[in-house]
């Protein structure tokens, strides 16, 4: 009942006496000897006037159940696979090749906890110059294989079932929660070009469906690869994009050497060591405005409507009318 419910109470006490010297919990009785506890006097309260509240506004009450009983059911489906997806994921940690992990971690004393990172890579090519480049004490690399699942609509019981999906939940180790979460930093490292995107969309689904609290905490962030290095004999400047390319090529002039990343693969690992490092650059993941979760999602990830289609045509771009924007910049 109480699964992704929120409540603020603000309370004012004369003369607090506490437990201990971090001073982190009131005393048994709450300051009042001979009276109820203030749990107590607190459940009392929000029980008589939630009880109130949703008498009088049953369209509420009607959401509300609605709502415990779809978790219900949640917790009835998974409740056959959880335990044999857990061990599987157990088992799979001690030979699992698609993590390679860090020596920090958050949920440790470690002093370097606050810069754990798990880098979240397509296919090995990707998470080999990564893996070369990292620093061991601090990021961790976990490859997808291809595509993952849209999780867009589905129940959690799909986290268990998918086995990419679990070992990926159970690397982060948040299925309880952000309690325990093992990277302060889960950053979302694909290719610039279109599968690449579709991974990342496909990624921030299942963050968002499931776990929006890590987006919410700024946990989740977006790696930025360089499109282009320029270079002479004296001078190197890696680009990423069109208008740092440009600029690039002024300033080398004499016909300078252009290469295009098509991928993170193609990037050496001693070159990657640049982008990943201390000048790593790094986009947020927010979730701005009021607008809901929920609808952003089901708009761009679920069914392909008549007016997602007129969007993506109303916004396509010819390859004639991006030369003149490339040529202008």
């Amino acid at each position: 009942m109480r699964e992704g419910i929120e409540a603020a109470v603000s309370i004012r006490i004369q003369e607090p006496v506490f437990e201990s010297q971090t001073k982190t919990k009131l005393g048994s009785q709450n300051t009042y000897p001979n009276g109820p506890s203030l749990r107590n006097w607190i459940n009392d309260f929000v029980k008589t006037n939630l009880d109130n509240y949703l008498h009088k506004h049953p369209e509420t009450a009607e959401i509300w159940l609605k709502k415990i009983q779809q978790s219900e059911r949640e917790r009835k489906e998974i409740a056959g696979i959880k335990k044999l997806a857990n061990e599987r994921a157990k088992k799979a940690n001690l030979h699992n090749k698609k993590l390679r992990d860090c020596r920090s971690h958050l949920n440790s004393k470690s002093p370097e906890r606050f810069e754990s990172t798990l880098f979240i890579t397509e296919g090995d090519s990707a998470s080999g110059s990564i893996t070369i480049s990292r620093d061991v004490n601090t990021q961790a690399v976990f490859s997808l294989k291809g595509k993952p699942l849209n999780c867009f609509g589905l129940t959690k019981k799909i986290v268990y079932e998918n086995e990419e999906v679990n070992l990926m939940q159970n690397a982060l180790n948040i299925e309880d929660g952000l309690d325990e979460l093992r990277y302060n930093r889960i950053v979302i490292a694909t290719d610039a070009d279109v599968d690449g995107m579709h991974i990342r969309l496909l990624l921030l689904t299942f963050f968002l469906q499931f776990f929006p609290e890590l987006v919410k905490n700024n946990h989740v962030y977006i790696l930025q690869t360089p499109l282009f290095r320029v270079r002479n004999k004296k001078e190197t400047i890696y680009c990423y994009s069109e208008q740092e390319r440009v600029a690039a090529i002024e300033k080398l002039g004499s016909k300078p050497e252009i290469t295009r990343f098509k991928g993170l693969g193609e990037i050496s690992p001693d070159e990657f060591k640049n982008f990943i490092g201390r000048k790593m650059r790094l986009e947020p993941v927010r979730i701005e405005g009021e607008g809901s979760v929920q609808h952003l999602l089901e708009y761009y990830m679920g069914k392909n409507t008549p007016e997602r289609q007129e969007f993506i045509i109303g916004n396509l771009k010819l390859e004639e009318e991006l030369e003149p924007e490339i040529a202008e910049a």
